[in-house]
């Protein structure tokens, strides 16, 4: 354990599994609720939205900070991406010094043996990020889970940013029967509508203002989506980026929100959401929205 004094007040830091556990027991009581927030650390205004969410909701509240190295399929992006541990400490603390951290090492979550359990989500996990990151969410679903046996929360807090994780996270509680209340939190934006992501800091001031046209595509996306077919509006979207040649769009889908498989024809019965991934300058990009 290690405790960061911020402002005179001590805000407790973990970075083994051994010593939270015994420090968790210790402030648990029968009634008390953990809430926890699981993340890759490099954050912002959207993983601090979530962590007030879990103050507001539960006695307790716990933030893991560790970069998964077995959800990237990419090597260099699993490099690449921003390791911030001491700015994150800062901001957890001046949000809340109470909040307590998990920070472990790679050797801590996987004992020596860093590979991915192999889950079956009924389907969920072959769609979207599934087709384009092969083995990405049995990453998840290790780390995930692994997590939820160390620090047993009875809430536990995800943004709908990354919609189909969510749904993977709530299938892999259940099919493991699981005690813990996966609660999705509404998408944080900046103020030009570009979703809030850790990707964002590797972003130049001006793609991060130009890539506010994703936002701005999927909402026109949406309004299209009451007129027109799945496929009519998928075929506008991607004739929309193929005239901007910053933007390198990955793919664009029309999907059932439960079973994530691609809409064919509308439903009145079921609802919809837009998913979508796109390249600025190598760095990946998703957002997502409700076409309800």
């Amino acid at each position: 354990m290690f405790a960061l004094n911020f402002n005179k007040t001590i805000m407790p830091i973990f970075y083994g599994k051994a010593t939270l556990t015994e420090f968790l027991n210790s402030v648990k009581t029968s009634n008390s609720t953990i809430g926890f927030v699981p993340t890759m650390g490099a954050l912002h205004q959207g993983h601090l939205s979530l962590m007030q969410q879990s103050l507001t909701e539960n006695q307790h509240t716990v933030v893991s900070i560790f970069v998964n190295p077995t959800q990237f399929n990419n090597p260099e992006d699993l490099e690449k991406y921003p390791r911030t541990l001491e700015a994150d400490t800062q901001k957890i603390a001046s949000l809340d010094p109470n909040i307590i951290v998990y920070a472990p090492s790679v050797e801590d979550i996987y004992e020596g043996n860093v590979t991915s359990q192999d889950f079956d989500f009924d389907g969920l996990e072959n769609q979207m990020e599934g087709k384009f990151r092969p083995g990405h969410f049995n990453g998840v679903g290790t780390i995930v889970k692994r997590l939820f046996e160390i620090v047993t929360p009875t809430n536990a807090y995800f943004g709908e940013k990354d919609f189909q994780q969510l749904q993977i996270v709530k299938k892999m509680v259940h099919k493991n029967h699981l005690k813990v209340n996966i609660i999705g939190c509404p998408i944080f934006r900046e103020a030009n509508g570009l979703a809030m992501s850790s990707r964002n800091e590797r972003l130049s001031a001006t793609e991060r203002e130009q890539a506010a046209v994703i936002y701005k595509i999927l909402t026109a996306a949406k309004e299209k989506f009451k007129t027109q077919n799945c496929e009519e509006v998928k075929q506008w979207v991607e004739k929309t980026f193929k005239t901007n040649e910053m933007f390198d769009l990955e793919y664009f889908e029309i999907a059932n929100e439960e079973t994530l498989t691609p809409c064919e024809a509308k439903l009145k019965d079921k609802n919809y959401r837009a998913f979508i991934a796109v390249f600025v300058n190598n760095i990946r990009l998703i957002d997502t929205i409700s076409l309800k």
